[in-house]
């Protein structure tokens, strides 16, 4: 399917990122002034909320961010953006409306599908599996993207909604949300990540094997117990603000050692100790040389904050 991007304009209040931010912020002098036409989409809201940081805001509120083509189409685009804007040095998640989101739009998913082209079952088979890859690339590419990812919570996380979390970096959410994995109530395995990310994120096989097999709800409380979130905040507002909050932090320090530490931490996820340790000595044997570490002893040592250290672009 071709990639679909609508160009309108975001709202006021916050500055805007696209692919040429230098050219946006020319137009406009910070974050409080007037909105500048930019790259936005049907599904997502796209803005930036603080200095180097990009809020990428789930945006069908009035179908509980369900998660129809389009979505699958844009997230892809938008996190490719992302990963080359190199202003941009920490992503926010979340979702507009009363919930994060309801999972999988089946009605407009269904024909996709449960309809796969091809003259016989191997050619159908074959279709079917690109699709599902494709799918899959949706939330792959959340990993794939250097930056830091938070994602915030609110509400419903369900189906596609786990996937999405279980590939973000850290996850946050309000004391009202709750997850489920949906699939197996809806007749098929999850396929686009639960069921490969998430016994990593929650260490727990047991749990995630009771998760996917009954499609219970997770509550918010069990949620924080198990480490499927870090923290767990009263309401959606002072979690948007923690949730910025750290992310602004994040950013702050250098972009050399925040994306180098993500990168490591993926390929340790998935390889054994010692695959880990060598891949690390490989990456800082180029890496170590960076002005980034002067400029931070040299803030150490006259007792300035990360905050105040000036690092060049990555």
């Amino acid at each position: 399917m071709a990639n679909r991007v609508v160009n309108s304009v975001l709202g006021q209040g916050t500055r805007m990122w696209s692919p040429v931010s230098r050219a946006v912020r020319a137009m406009s002098s910070g974050a409080g002034s007037g909105a500048s036409p930019s790259h936005t989409y049907e599904t997502l809201r796209v803005s930036q909320p603080r200095e180097s940081v990009i809020h990428v805001e789930l945006h069908r509120p009035e179908k509980r961010n369900a998660m129809n083509q389009a979505f699958w189409r844009e997230m892809v685009v938008c996190f490719d953006r992302i990963a080359e804007d190199s202003d941009c040095r920490a992503v926010v998640v979340s979702g507009a409306g009363k919930i994060f989101t309801a999972g999988i739009d089946l009605m407009d998913m269904a024909g996709d599908v449960l309809q796969p082209e091809g003259d016989d079952a191997a050619r159908r088979a074959w279709n079917l599996q690109r699709k599902i890859r494709e799918y899959q690339d949706t939330f792959s590419v959340i990993e794939r993207c250097s930056k830091p990812v938070l994602v915030a919570v609110h509400g419903a996380c369900v189906g596609g909604g786990v996937d999405l979390i279980s590939a973000c970096d850290i996850r946050f959410c309000s004391q009202d949300a709750w997850f489920q994995i949906k699939e197996v109530d809806i007749g098929l395995a999850a396929d686009v990540g639960t069921l490969q990310r998430l016994p990593k994120v929650i260490g727990s096989r047991s749990l995630v094997s009771e998760l996917a097999y009954t499609a219970r709800k997770l509550m918010s409380d069990e949620a924080k117990s198990c480490g499927l979130v870090s923290r767990v905040f009263p309401d959606k507002d002072s979690m948007m603000e923690g949730v910025l909050d750290m992310a602004s932090e994040i950013s702050s320090k250098s972009p050399v050692a925040v994306q180098g530490t993500k990168i490591n931490l993926l390929y340790s996820r998935d390889h054994s100790v010692r695959e880990g340790l060598e891949y690390i000595a490989t990456w800082n044997m180029s890496m170590l040389q960076t002005e980034d570490i002067m400029k931070s002893a040299q803030a150490a040592l006259e007792k300035k904050s990360p905050k105040e250290v000036l690092y060049s672009k990555l």
